[in-house]
């Protein structure tokens, strides 16, 4: 409702402007009918009539002045007709109308039953597994991404998501903040802290940013995010306890990323029988459950996991899971699999 009254107050201006001019033209065009001694048209029906038949350049020549100052008074209507008709109208009240019908099947505001759910600002491969965690665990949840094209291509993906810019208040109003559960932050770090100051303002709900560098997570805790993960973070956790823990059966390290769902990064150990295989042929959900979400790959993260990418001994996983799913990827990573196997004969 709010986006419609800003789309009607735009193109209010314009079009009162336009309607103002006309009707001084057409006051005008009387006054001038009066000089030349053409009383007969000095009425409203002629003067709209002939303004708005001049401004178009239609010109049908039924109502013509003769003297040199009204001649010079119509070629000044056209002058100015063709800028203030197809510019100003054609800009600011035609072209916006046009797009906003072409736009009109992008959703921009989730559904009003909508409660206790999860709001996720910004896509990428982590919050699509997450989101697949969301829905096995019958958790309501939306996205709101800022490109119209991937809305589109989420929603043929049954992937919930609304249309809008994520650190305006009326787009997380649009989002039904008010009754939320918790919002993740996954965008830029400048724009997580745009984001957590825009949500804490408007309401108290759980607030997940995702840092980029670790550096600025204090800064993110300061605009009023509740929890804060940053993947380096968990990366040098890992690594400091390699040679110390390297084959511990139990599940450490993991950070509870949503109730019930932990985000975990796994090295892969060089007995694993996951080296070599790539991220297609590994198998790694359909058999541990877990999702694998990112890769660190000489020295670098990345989300863009491809199919065929290999998994190698220096490889380490990013994953996220239940305790028991990623329990059994651990498992996978460590040796043989045994922890896969028992786990299933339990």
């Amino acid at each position: 409702m709010e986006n419609r009254h800003l789309w009607y107050s735009n193109m209010l201006r314009p079009v009162a402007g336009a309607l103002a001019i006309i009707v001084a033209y057409m006051f005008l065009f009387m006054e001038m009918m009066i000089y030349e001694g053409q009383s007969e048209h000095a009425n409203l029906y002629d003067a709209f009539y002939w303004v708005i038949s001049t401004f178009t350049t239609v010109g049908y020549g039924d109502i013509v002045f003769n003297s040199p100052y009204g001649k010079m008074f119509s070629v000044f209507v056209q002058l100015t007709g063709i800028p203030l008709v197809f510019g100003i109208l054609f800009t600011l009240v035609i072209i916006p109308w046009m797009e906003k019908k072409i736009h009109s099947n992008i959703p921009s505001r989730a559904h009003k039953d909508l409660r206790e759910h999860t709001i996720i600002c910004g896509y990428n491969r982590l919050i699509e597994t997450l989101i697949e965690e969301l829905k096995e665990n019958d958790t309501p949840y939306i996205l709101i991404e800022e490109d119209k094209e991937l809305v589109r291509e989420l929603l043929k993906r049954n992937i919930y998501t609304i249309y809008g810019t994520v650190y305006e208040e009326v787009t997380l109003k649009n989002a039904n903040i008010d009754v939320a559960r918790s919002l993740i932050a996954n965008h830029s770090d400048e724009m997580n802290a745009n984001i957590v100051l825009t949500a804490r303002n408007i309401s108290d709900v759980n607030i997940i940013a995702i840092a980029e560098d670790r550096s600025n997570k204090k800064y993110l805790k300061y605009a009023g995010a509740t929890s804060v993960v940053s993947p380096k973070e968990l990366f040098g956790r890992f690594m400091g306890r390699k040679a110390a823990d390297p084959f511990v059966n139990r599940l450490t390290g993991a950070t509870e990323f949503f109730e019930g769902i932990n985000i975990i990064e796994l090295p892969i150990y060089p007995k694993s029988p996951l080296i070599g295989k790539s991220m297609k042929s590994a198998s790694i959900r359909e058999r541990t459950g877990a999702n694998v979400v990112g890769m660190w790959k000489n020295g670098k993260l990345t989300f863009m996991i491809k199919p065929d990418e290999p998994i190698k001994e220096d490889s380490v996983l990013l994953a996220t899971g239940s305790s028991e799913q990623l329990s059994r990827l651990k498992g996978l990573t460590q040796h043989s699999g045994r922890d896969e196997i028992n786990e299933k004969h339990r």
